[in-house]
C-alpha cells in the first residue's frame, strides 16, 4: 500500500520540479514560506495514516505537547470555518505541524495539497494559485488537476480500509489528536524505515 502512495507523492513531486523548472520566477516557495500551512484542508485516510506514522517516528516527544496544544487550537478554528459555512478557499488556519521557524515538522509525510501547494491547481473547474506566486491572471501555465490525485488517494483509502471508513477526510488537528481512529490501519500501511 506504502509503494503506490510514494508513487504518487514522487510523480507530484516531479511535476512540482517541472513547472519550478519551466517557470522558476513564478514559484517563490521556499525554505520557512509558510503561506501553505495556512490553508485549510482536510487529508485522506490514507495520507492520515502515513502522516501520523511518520509524526510518532519522527518528530521527538518533547516537541509532540506542543504540536497537541497548536491542534486544540486548529480544531477550534476548523469547526468555526465548518459551522460559519466560509468557503475553506479563502479561509485561514496555521498548521498544528507549522513549527516557530516556518517548518513543517512533518515536512517527509506533507499530504497531496501541501506537496501541490505554489503551483497552479484546478478543482472543481476553479484554478488556484498562491497568493504569493509570481503567476500572472489570465496567463496559460501547466496546472495539476487535483481532483484526480483525490480519486487517487480514495481508492488507496478504499484499499487500506473499506469504503465506509476509506471514503472519509480529517483536517490535519484531527489526524494528531485522535490517533486512536488510524492506529487500526498503522500496520497495514508500511512506513519506511519503520518499526
Amino acid at each position: 500500500m506504502h509503494h503506490n502512495l510514494d508513487k504518487l507523492f514522487v510523480a507530484i513531486d516531479q511535476a512540482f520540479a517541472a513547472v519550478r523548472k519551466a517557470h522558476p520566477q513564478a514559484i517563490t516557495c521556499g525554505k520557512g514560506c509558510a503561506d501553505c500551512c495556512h490553508a485549510v484542508f482536510d487529508v485522506s485516510l490514507v495520507e492520515a495514516v502515513n502522516l501520523q506514522a511518520h509524526l510518532r517516528r519522527l518528530v521527538p516527544t518533547t516537541v509532540q505537547g506542543e504540536i497537541a496544544a497548536a491542534a486544540q487550537e486548529a480544531r477550534q478554528a476548523w469547526e468555526q470555518v465548518m459551522a460559519s459555512r466560509l468557503d475553506p478557499a479563502v479561509a485561514r488556519i496555521r498548521c498544528p505541524l507549522l513549527d516557530g521557524e516556518g517548518l513543517c515538522l512533518c515536512y517527509e509525510a506533507r499530504p497531496v495539497n501541501c506537496r501541490t501547494y505554489g503551483i497552479p491547481t484546478v478543482i472543481d473547474g476553479k484554478g488556484h494559485v498562491c497568493g504569493l506566486s509570481g503567476f500572472e491572471p489570465g496567463k496559460s501555465y501547466p496546472t495539476v488537476n487535483l481532483a484526480s490525485l483525490q480519486r487517487i488517494l480514495h481508492t488507496l483509502s478504499v484499499q487500506l480500509a473499506g469504503e465506509e471508513q476509506g471514503g472519509r477526510r480529517w483536517p490535519i488537528a484531527a489526524v494528531i489528536l485522535d490517533q486512536s481512529a488510524f492506529s487500526a490501519f498503522a500496520d497495514r500501511l508500511i512506513i519506511p524505515g519503520g518499526k
